[in-house]
């Protein structure tokens, strides 16, 4: 695995709360500059670079004067409110100094469990990351009710990783990696420097609940990594003050826990198409598009659509028909029903003066799009 992270093009960065925030005494300045620097490296490789940092919600506590983490939703909200303006800028500020221009990007689980916002945030952020800019993620705790947080940002960086099919999600904790045990607790506890994502073995192995400052332990990690699994995406978890620890990684040292996915990122997501989705609408093709689709591998292009059939809206999952009748692909689209209608049989350089506006070139892009036997 240690030889796959050289090559990965796309990659997610997690830092926890302890490290962000100096164990909850203020943000870090100068551990934040570091992996800035490490980012910038990576940059430079020509590697795309999403940063998932928590720390809002412990810097609000200490501009607002919280000892211990607050319990009322409100009062988090708050602090989270507070912190994120600090959080942001800081950010902000110490990649300018490296020529890197940074964006703030705020969700939600309900912005990943609807289709439209779905596909509406993987746009931004693959857009973002083609502008050579750094999204800064953060769960939207301003917002955020307890029926749809995602709990921590381990398994926000693990959603994140689906979203914009990442190739590795590395998480940067205050721990070296996982042991087979709690070493505080067990003298005989083993360090696993390697292992596969999802293996139950790992669940036992993981327990505690993280620091004051956080919410996230060892096992909210191994679940994360059981999660970017789905899209292929392996995951390490590392100590995140280990001295260029990204740098290290990426240049193929074996640094922490390494968890394997089992599945290339471009099937995985194909399995979770062809397994998970119900169809709600269906797009009749021509025999060019539906040649296209099957024997080039290429995305959906409005111009091969003959019909739009039913009601649905920008990121429905569509059945993908020849003319006679046989349905040859599923995926979903960019366009809603209204839309895709007044669309089809045009080329993709006619959406915006048809439209008014314009989404993406393809009805389904082929990252989005699996074939039916």
């Amino acid at each position: 695995m240690s030889a796959e992270l050289q090559h990965c093009k796309r990659i997610i960065v997690k830092v926890g709360s302890s490290l962000v925030t100096n164990e909850g005494r203020g943000l870090d300045h100068t551990a934040i500059q570091n992996w800035a620097e490490q980012i910038a490296h990576l940059r430079h490789l020509g590697k795309e670079v999403v940063l998932v940092s928590s720390g809002a919600i412990a810097e609000g506590m200490l501009r607002l004067g919280f000892i211990k983490r607050p319990t009322e939703i409100d009062a988090l909200q708050a602090c989270a409110a507070v912190g994120q303006m600090g959080l942001a800028q800081l950010y902000e500020s110490i990649f300018f100094r490296h020529h890197l221009r940074t964006a703030q990007v705020l969700l939600t689980h309900a912005d990943l469990a609807d289709r439209e916002r779905y596909l509406n945030a993987r746009s931004t952020l693959r857009t973002l990351l083609a502008f050579g800019v750094i999204p800064i993620i953060n769960e939207n705790d301003t917002v955020v009710t307890d029926e749809i947080k995602f709990g921590d940002n381990d398994t926000l960086g693990a959603l994140v990783a689906n979203l914009i099919e990442a190739d590795a999600l590395i998480i940067l904790t205050d721990q070296p990696g996982l042991y087979s045990a709690d070493p505080r607790e067990n003298p005989n506890a083993k360090f696993i420097s390697q292992a596969v994502s999802g293996d139950p073995k790992l669940e036992e192995m993981a327990g505690g609940t993280g620091s004051h400052i956080g919410r996230g332990g060892m096992l909210t990690k191994i679940l994360a990594a059981k999660r970017a699994a789905n899209s292929g995406a392996h995951t390490i978890i590392a100590a995140g003050r280990e001295r260029n620890v990204l740098i290290r990684l990426i240049q193929g040292e074996l640094i922490g826990t390494h968890l394997i996915a089992r599945t290339a990122p471009l099937a995985a997501r194909k399995q979770w198409l062809q397994s998970h989705l119900q169809t709600s609408g269906k797009f009749i093709l021509d025999d060019g598009a539906v040649s296209k689709l099957l024997t080039e591998g290429k995305s959906l292009l409005p111009i091969g659509v003959v019909e739009v059939r039913g009601e649905f809206g920008r990121g429905a999952a569509v059945t993908c028909l020849n003319q006679a009748g046989v349905a040859v692909a599923r995926g979903l689209t960019n366009y809603a029903s209204s839309d895709a209608r007044r669309i089809s049989r045009h080329a993709s350089s006619e959406i915006a003066a048809i439209l008014g506006f314009f989404e993406e070139s393809e009805l389904i892009h082929r990252d989005n799009l699996v074939l039916l036997d």
